[in-house]
């Protein structure tokens, strides 16, 4: 006897092939019948006139400390997701250790979060081990973050890493790979990545190859530097002779849109050659990362502390005005080009600005009576650097653009939960897929979105037997109505749950009924489907 069958619905199985009426049989947390299922079966779900579909991935978050603190992922289950890619962007709460381990812990918080609980792991083996206790509702996997490496094992110093401190990181890269990790994220656009050669990173990545690992990269500009920073990290992977996965593609700046379009024709360039590159890209055209981040590179030297500090000398403030007033050669100054008023505060840590929640910074200055520059580094020294900012910042014509182009799959970049007015990409980044792209637009089919949220990132990122309806493969499936499929959640507010996806099963468990999350925690730590074989 079956457990479930989900009966009389439209099988889009993920592949990209095109629907089908269908029922899909489940037992024992595996698909293991597609079709006509006439079997006997505990439990009956009619799922007509609604889609049938894999669990989608979200390939790209920071949901690190977000699943400890909620194992219910009520927030990603609610729009159809079954598994999250952590881990990203160079930045990771594991491992974590050593002398500088404070540093770590400061300077990730505005991304992925505060714990509610110490961080009890030294290593990404025991960090998995976090996750497994924590009895999450999704999957997870994650990278090996090289700025989290980078930080552990020399701080924020602003300098080539030595040989010895080269092979530490390798050894930690390594570590991490053997507990299950899918690959090495950089993030070149924060501090101290910011700082590494690219001889550095591609020396790190040597190790990859014996892991099947990916090789997934925040370039070190998406702004005047998009083409270079593209070719940087092509030179990368072609060096270490490791796939390659471009997070998160946009030209940022609007002297800078349309460049997504010669981005793209170099990603197909090195295709041609036979170089495995693929990308990844959000639904929205405002980014969220940290208010530290529009600073100019140097000024993040040493770690959040020593930063707040150098606020505080007239001089140096002077200079962090000049920079910040003019375009820069070798960083990308996102503000000159974009302006205060697209950089709104979705986060701060005091209840003394938590009006400032949702107001621009330009808003916030002529509040203040002060020059931008000035309100910035006050705000960051009155929240002790832990400010999450929304950056309006991208050409809804680019983000189109690569959303439908066959090499990108979509993610959310989701930061976590604990903000004021976190980016609506938190709660509506899938639904918003199917009503914005492919409902409104049509700019993919059904069957095509379907495919970018689930068996290409499968594929991608190594996780093994999921991301399809086919027999033998996980049964993580989410039932919704293409009719009715919408994000609610909009920058005003940005806290609302999605409409139209009805029900989702993890691993064979039905974990959401009727949209309604059914107190089911049966999630597991997916490593890669490499490591099993060293």
């Amino acid at each position: 006897m079956l457990d479930c069958i989900i009966k009389n619905g439209k099988v889009v199985d993920g592949s990209g092939n095109p629907w089908f009426y269908g029922d899909v049989g489940i037992k024992d947390g595996i698909i293991v019948k597609v079709g006509s299922v006439d079997e006997e079966s505990h439990q009956v779900i009619d799922a007509k006139r609604q889609v049938i579909s894999p669990g989608f991935i979200d390939g790209h978050c920071h949901s690190d400390l977000m699943i400890l603190n909620y194992p219910k992922s009520e927030i990603k289950l609610q729009q159809g997701v079954t598994a999250e890619v952590v881990g990203n962007c160079g930045l990771s709460p594991a491992p974590f250790f050593g002398e500088y381990k404070q540093l770590l812990k400061e300077y990730v918080q505005p991304v992925i979060g505060s714990s509610r609980n110490e961080w009890s792991w030294n290593t990404v083996e025991e960090y998995v081990t976090a996750i497994r206790k924590a009895r999450p509702s999704e999957n997870i996997t994650t990278y090996v973050a090289h700025g989290t490496l980078r930080i552990l094992v020399m701080g924020f110093a602003k300098r080539a890493a030595t040989k010895e401190e080269i092979e530490r990181m390798k050894m930690l890269l390594e570590e991490g790979m053997k507990a299950g990790a899918i690959g090495l994220s950089i993030g070149l656009l924060y501090a101290p990545g910011s700082y590494s050669s690219r001889e550095e990173i591609a020396e790190l990545c040597s190790v990859l190859p014996k892991y099947n690992g990916l090789f997934s990269t925040h370039i070190r500009g998406e702004g005047n530097n998009l083409i270079p920073s593209i070719k940087e990290v092509i030179w990368i992977a072609e060096k270490a002779g490791v796939p390659l996965h471009v997070s998160h593609l946009k030209a940022a700046g609007k002297r800078n849109w349309g460049l997504v379009q010669d981005a793209m024709e170099l990603i197909a360039d090195a295709r041609e050659r036979g170089l495995d590159v693929t990308c990844d890209v959000y639904p929205y055209s405002a980014s969220s990362t940290m208010l530290l981040t529009v600073l100019p590179p140097w000024v993040l030297e040493g770690g959040v502390q020593q930063t707040l500090n150098r606020f505080r000398d007239k001089t140096i403030r002077e200079k962090i005005k000049g920079e910040l007033s003019n375009e820069q050669e070798d960083w990308d100054n996102l503000v000159c080009s974009t302006g205060w008023n697209n950089v709104m505060i979705s986060s701060v840590q005091t209840e003394k600005n938590r009006s400032l929640e949702g107001k621009n910074i330009a808003e916030i200055s002529e509040m203040r009576g002060i020059h931008p520059v000035d309100c910035t580094l006050d705000l960051l020294l009155e929240e002790n650097g832990n400010i999450s900012i929304v950056y309006f910042l991208m050409s809804d014509d680019d983000v189109r653009e690569v959303v439908k182009w066959d090499n990108s799959l979509i993610a959310s970049d989701s930061l976590h939960c604990d903000t004021g007015k976190p980016h609506p990409r938190l709660y509506g980044s899938f639904p918003r897929v199917f009503s914005k792209y492919v409902r409104e637009e049509r700019v993919l089919s059904l069957e095509q979105a379907v495919r970018k949220i689930t068996s290409f990132p499968v594929k991608r990122f190594n996780l093994g037997k999921r991301g399809l309806l086919i027999p033998g493969y996980a049964a993580d499936i989410v039932v919704f109505n293409p009719d009715t499929i919408q994000d609610e959640a909009t920058y005003e507010n940005p806290k609302n749950y999605p409409n139209g996806i009805h029900h989702v099963w993890v691993n064979g468990k039905m974990t959401m009924r009727n949209g309604v999350h059914t107190n089911v925690r049966e999630g597991i730590f997916i490593p890669s489907s490499s490591c099993c074989n060293h």
